[in-house]
């Protein structure tokens, strides 16, 4: 095979996972699908991350075991592994980079599908579907196993339910769990951004890119209370300003708040200063250009 038809094969494979948004104002935005591999990834570090965590709890519960009844231990150990592998999932996901550390060491995130801000129902609703698909069948093997109940039936059909649900994204063209079919989720490759010294650097760079309409409705006042938040590098304000500017251009929710907020200060700085070349100074978004 040939180098050309290599490269053609890749390039058409990649196009296959690309998601188009189209905004209001015919601005064609582009997801691309992570990959069953590296959600597989994160997964397995997260579920590395949380396994060290829980040998230190069940050593904590051990420690505290001879004062208690046996009952009582073992309930206060399976709820708390219940706590830690449901909000370690649902916690991180609902913060401002929509990952938890496994997604963002394979870089990716999640994003609602209508291109709006995630809700925590969806995302509760896409964990808890994991306890159906790979927790709970494994917990009960675990425990008839323990308990010298489970028979090879048992352990036959509790590893094909585990299967077929968590195998499932592999199944579908926009690799979705059954959790993200019902939450209204994508697994997305997320963009990083970098916020250097100088965030002014040069915006041809950027990882997205803005037309003249979007970036004309803000002027110089709005774009030096950008660089103030960007510099103050405050999640929850980041999260706010960003909200402001999609709303106002009609963008969807499709990348992480820094990197959209630095590449459009750096869009509107540029144009800014261009405009200024020509004699045209715009104080904020209520003067006209």
């Amino acid at each position: 095979m040939t180098a050309a038809a290599t490269n053609a094969r890749l390039q058409a494979a990649g196009a296959k996972k690309i998601r188009q948004f189209v905004t209001p104002e015919g601005v064609d935005l582009e997801l691309k699908i992570a990959s069953s591999g590296l959600r597989f990834g994160a997964l397995m570090i997260d579920l590395g991350i949380i396994l060290i965590a829980l040998i230190l709890f069940t050593l904590l519960v051990a420690w505290f075991a001879p004062a208690t009844g046996g009952d009582i231990t073992t309930i206060v150990w399976m709820l708390g592994f219940f706590l830690l592998r449901t909000f370690w999932f649902i916690g991180f996901e609902l913060g401002s980079r929509a990952a938890t550390p496994g997604k963002r060491l394979m870089g990716i995130r999640v994003v609602a599908r209508d291109g709006g801000r995630l809700t925590a129902d969806a995302v509760v609703a896409r964990n808890l579907i994991r306890e159906l698909e790979l927790f709970l069948p494994l917990m009960m093997l675990g425990v008839s196993a323990a308990e010298d109940m489970a028979s090879t039936w048992t352990i036959v059909a509790g590893v094909a339910w585990s299967l077929t649900l968590s195998l499932f994204l592999l199944f579908n063209r926009d690799r979705m769990r059954m959790g993200d079919l019902i939450a209204g989720t994508w697994v997305v490759m997320a963009r990083r951004a970098k916020l250097d010294a100088d965030i002014a650097v040069d915006a041809a760079g950027d990882a997205m890119t803005f037309s003249e309409a979007e970036l004309a409705v803000y002027g110089i006042f709005e774009l030096q209370e950008l660089e103030r938040v960007l510099r103050g590098r405050d999640a929850r304000a980041m999260r706010e300003v960003a909200d402001a500017i999609r709303g106002k251009i009609g963008r969807p929710v499709a990348e992480e708040d820094d990197v959209f907020l630095l590449s459009y200060y750096r869009q509107l700085k540029s144009r800014l200063e261009r405009k200024l070349l020509f004699g045209k100074r715009r104080e904020d978004k209520y003067a006209s250009d």
